[in-house]
């Protein structure tokens, strides 16, 4: 996905557009997930600002250091 060095957390949204979700039933399927699972390297603003922007659920804890903010 990323050089070992690089921070995942600017691939989430190249990952993102890249995902199928398979339907249930009979149709194409769905591009965007319900919800996203992620660990704290995850949880930055913009992160958690474009997951709210494509209406998907957020599932990733703060780092106690980002709560107060």
């Amino acid at each position: 996905m990323t050089p070992g060095q690089w921070h995942d957390g600017r691939a989430l949204e190249v990952v993102l557009a890249d995902i199928w979700v398979p339907r249930l039933g009979v149709g194409r399927p769905r591009t965007t997930p319900d919800a996203v699972l992620g660990d704290k390297a995850y949880s930055s603003r913009g992160n958690r600002a474009m997951l709210r922007r494509r209406g998907i659920r957020v599932v990733i804890p703060e780092p106690s250091d980002q709560q107060a903010n």
